[in-house]
């Protein structure tokens, strides 16, 4: 009864809204998981025995040892098996683009996707890179990278997709679907808790059991569920034992609590032992030991010994093979992949054949750039209206004078940041500047420019935007890995405020003229208390870590050709103390012990506990135009049943629809990102609210339109420790509708029996 006075209420609300237009229910079409995944997995483990019913231990072997590092042309390289007709496999970086290659794309940065919270730009970037890694011969990417953004200067999360695990969890499966959908082999990393650059390789994490099933665990899931063929193991230890050399991570959590069928990889050089194939490790990478050409390795001759004296069954090195070959199978590698024509290591060697694999990618690289800018301040000067005089200031507006490539794995902070340093980066085919993407619409507008492209300079810079119309200040902060330093910065950034000065250098120019507007580019959280409040910047701009065309997605935000729906994926604070954890940068300890100590509360769940008020929450974002949220109406269609295991298909099972109206009512077309947060019961000992939902939803001036979320049992789940599975808590869950974590629009209950 309860239901059907729902649906009549909801029934005449809408037909009062969308009588005079009617328009379709957006809601996102899920691309098929699960089981369907399961059932492509059954199809190559069939392929895969029948094979290896032919291969002999040495060749069966082969399969899980790298040939070395830079013995091929990948990063990493599976040799041939000539007599069973396996081609190899060439294993290549990056989470944004094929690493160490010319004549292919450098895409924006995965946080720069996640800020689009549009999980269709997600999955037509992976099939665009997909495609690049294919036309190169690559079979694997290793990519997506899905660790969290746990500390706000943690060097790579950049890489990654924020600060919330069902963001992360969206990102990472559509980025599998789409990479593989082009026949190419995806590979989840780090696995696990590799959350900062300093002490990598010797420190422990140390999580608890809920926090790693809900928070860390939780987008490799979604990542398994998609089918991802590899995952990669990582540096650090968790609890005290290396990551590649755990069973509890590896055989225990991994493969048979998420039930994932693929092949787990080291990290370069993060196999300690043969024996770490007993904690469920498949293949080595590189392949030697340590560092450099010696050509010993763990696995190779040293696994054959190994089960031939008795130390490793045969059974788990025929499971290895097994598992990779089937990866290969998975993904059809075995009907007319192309062979590898890149060369890593010499641009200029013969072996690199400079194929063009680019395609027309720069288009939807611009259109993720534009829908990934979040708008965070703006008092009317944006978008802007031809004027006469603009001052262009920092030297985050300009060029690299010596090239956007001059520093390997783009090492250095000199000119634009448009991603970020180390070996998740790839070769810019070219880099469209601010600067002259900006002069060049310029041009067209009869506007004058004038430049200041010196950080320190103040007085220059005063100058240049003295009496101009409008002012627009580049400033930006970079990390990376820890195997390069830039300025300082190990990988992680040692604080979070603008690089070079920025402060002042923002605060020069808003001294001299009313119409300041600061633009960042940055890896993650930037401090701005020096000068969010000053009353003549205008407007502030976040465009993140674009790719190569950074000047032509900011100029299409700038001028209104694109109307900004990016929203923040991480929480911009007010001092760096706000945040709930930080990177341990020093330990005399030699396990040095990193504690997650806040356990469930990283980012917006921090700030909401505490009750901590954030500069910028996590999901914010402004537009040009508004929009009104009516009629939210809640509709359960299923029991709560009993725990489930993560594997249980019927955990991902939708058990609730959530429905509500919104309409454009501003002067621009434009694009909303409604998001959903659960409030759980108290039952349930759980952060104040978690987001469940989101969607980009395009709504002309003047349109409405009908948006739907569903919610999974999943979704209202958590980890019951003592079970060991998945539980939902009793009580009544609180249902938020809003444009952020802190902008409610809508409110109602989810009650299930």
């Amino acid at each position: 009864m309860q239901l059907f006075l729902l649906a009549t209420a909801f029934s005449g609300l809408l037909f009062e809204q969308l009588s005079a237009t009617p328009t379709p229910v957006t809601h996102y079409t899920k691309r098929n998981s699960g089981s369907d995944a399961n059932s492509k997995w059954d199809a190559a483990y069939a392929k895969a025995n029948a094979a290896l019913a032919s291969y002999n231990l040495t060749e069966k072997v082969t399969l899980a040892t790298g040939a070395g590092w830079q013995v091929g042309p990948c990063v990493g390289n599976i040799p041939a098996i000539p007599a069973q007709g396996f081609p190899g496999l060439c294993l290549q970086d990056s989470p944004l683009g094929v690493r160490l290659s010319t004549e292919s794309s450098a895409f924006p940065a995965a946080i720069n996707v996640a800020a689009t919270f549009n999980r269709d730009l997600m999955y037509k970037r992976a099939v665009a890179m997909g495609q690049e890694f294919r036309g190169k011969g690559v079979n694997v990417a290793l990519g997506p990278m899905m660790n969290m953004m746990r500390a706000p200067t943690g060097g790579r999360a950049w890489e990654g997709w924020g600060g919330d695990p069902f963001l992360a969890g969206a990102g990472s499966e559509e980025t599998v679907k789409g990479i593989q959908s082009q026949g190419v082999q995806a590979c989840a990393k780090h696995w696990l808790n590799n959350e900062q650059e300093h002490y990598r390789d010797t420190s422990s994490s140390n999580v608890d059991d809920r926090t790693q099933h809900e928070i860390y665990a939780a987008p490799f899931l979604k990542a398994i569920r998609a089918g991802v063929a590899s995952v990669m193991c990582a540096y650090n230890r968790v609890s005290n034992t290396y990551s590649c050399s755990n069973s509890d991570l590896l055989n225990g959590l991994l493969k048979t609590d998420l039930g994932f069928r693929g092949y787990v990889q080291s990290d370069w050089w993060a196999t300690h032992a043969t024996t770490d194939a007993l904690a469920g490790l498949d293949m080595t990478m590189p392949g030697n030991k340590v560092y450099g050409n010696a050509p010993d390795s763990y696995f190779g001759e040293e696994l054959v010994a190994a089960v031939q004296n008795g130390t490793i069954p045969e059974s788990r090195v025929n499971d290895m093979a097994t598992r990779i070959l089937a990866a290969f199978y998975l993904t059809n590698q075995d009907e007319g992949f192309p062979a590898t024509n890149l060369y890593s290591w010499n641009f200029t060697d013969p072996r690199n054949q400079h194929v063009n694999v680019q395609g027309d990618h720069a288009s939807i690289i611009r259109q993720i750039d534009g829908a990934s800018t979040v708008l965070l301040k703006n008092k009317g000067s944006l978008p802007l209206k031809k004027p006469r005089t603009m001052a262009i200031i920092g030297s985050d507006a300009g060029p690299n004078p010596d090239g956007p490539n001059a520093c390997a794995d783009r090492g250095c902070n000199t000119g634009t940041l448009a991603m970020g340093w180390g070996s998740g980066t790839a070769e810019f085919p070219y880099l469209v500047d601010p600067l002259s993407a900006i002069t060049t619409h310029a041009s067209a507008d009869g506007t004058a420019i004038t430049s200041s492209l010196s950080d320190s300079d103040l007085a220059a810079a005063a100058s240049a935007a003295s009496g101009k119309e409008v002012a627009i200040v580049f400033i930006n902060s970079d990390s990376g890995e820890a195997y390069i330093t830039v300025e300082g910065n190990a990988g992680d950034r040692n604080d979070l405020y603008a690089w070079h000065g920025g402060d002042a250098l923002v605060q020069a120019v808003a001294a001299v003229n009313p119409n300041t507007i600061v633009v960042v580019h940055a890896s993650g959280p930037v401090l701005m208390e020096a000068w969010i409040d000053h009353p003549n910047i205008t407007a502030v701009l976040w465009p993140g870590l674009p790719g190569q065309e950074s000047g032509n997605g900011l100029v299409d935000v700038l001028y209104g050709a694109v109307n900004p729906s990016g929203r923040l994926p991480y929480t911009i604070a007010k001092q760096r103390s706000d945040y709930p954890a930080d990177v341990l940068y020093t330990s005399s300890d030699a396990i040095p012990q990193v504690d997650y100590t806040e356990g469930l509360y990283i980012d917006y769940r921090w700030f909401d506990k505490k009750n901590i008020a954030p500069r910028f929450e996590f999901g914010f974002g402004l537009s040009y135009t508004s929009f009104k949220y009516s009629a939210l109406a809640v509709w359960p269609y299923a029991l709560k049943g009993g725990p489930r295991a993560s594997t249980d298909e019927s955990l991902h099972q939708n058990i609730a629809t959530v429905t509500f109206i919104i309409k454009n009512n501003g002067p621009l077309d434009g694009t909303e990102i409604p998001q959903l947060y659960l409030k759980f019961p108290d039952s349930a000992n759980s952060p104040p609210q978690v987001l469940r939902g989101f969607d980009s939803v395009f709504l002309r001036k003047g349109q409405t339109k009908v948006v739907s979320f569903d919610i999974s049992r999943y979704d209202i789940s958590v980890w019951d420790t003592n079970k060991q599975k998945w539980v939902i808590p009793s009580g009544k869950f609180g249902v938020s509708i809003g444009a952020s974590s802190r902008d409610e629009r809508l409110s109602s209950s989810l009650v299930l029996f």
